[in-house]
């Protein structure tokens, strides 16, 4: 049985999970319009990933014997600046994230719930490589200065290198 203070905890980083797979709807919706299709696909494999997650939490909720309770979704940002302005909000959003994940970890280790803790261990990990990714694709859009030809070029490209990722994780 969960404690009620981490079914809480658990039901909150739920809403995170589904917020953030919104914030990414919002930034493909954005990329689609500025006629950025790799990016938007990007984003939306993006949303489909943050659902996992959300999911992930709330079947392991119900496992240990606790009561899923879904909260609003505040609206996301529909406005951005450019594609750079979109990974600088990427890449500060799965810090936050990373945040609440390891407040939830921290719960975890404090309530010695140890199946929690096993558990959240791959949030941790989905994490660093959540951040690293941001990053990287944020540091090749600096890179490139936001020349239309080279966002270009990354937008024609950003599907397939995350494809050849999901395949290689998947082996």
């Amino acid at each position: 049985m969960i404690s009620k203070k981490m079914e809480e905890a658990i039901n909150n980083q739920i809403n995170e999970e589904f917020s953030s797979s919104y914030i990414y709807l919002s930034m493909a919706a954005w990329c689609d319009s500025a006629n950025l299709k790799g990016f938007a696909e990007w984003f939306r494999m993006q949303v489909a990933e943050e659902d996992m997650h959300a999911f992930k939490l709330y079947d392991y909720l119900l496992e240990r014997g606790g009561k899923v309770v879904l909260q609003a979704i505040p609206q996301p940002d529909s406005d951005f600046d450019s594609i750079q302005d979109v990974y600088e909000k990427t890449l500060a959003h799965e810090q936050y994230i990373t945040g609440k994940i390891n407040e939830l970890n921290a719960l975890a280790i404090a309530e010695n719930d140890f199946a929690t803790q096993a558990h959240l261990q791959w949030f941790i990990s989905e994490q660093v490589e959540e951040e690293s990714t941001a990053d990287d694709i944020l540091n090749q859009i600096k890179m490139v200065d936001c020349k239309p030809g080279s966002v270009f070029y990354i937008d024609q490209n950003i599907v397939a290198a995350r494809q050849k990722e999901a395949a290689s994780e998947a082996e």
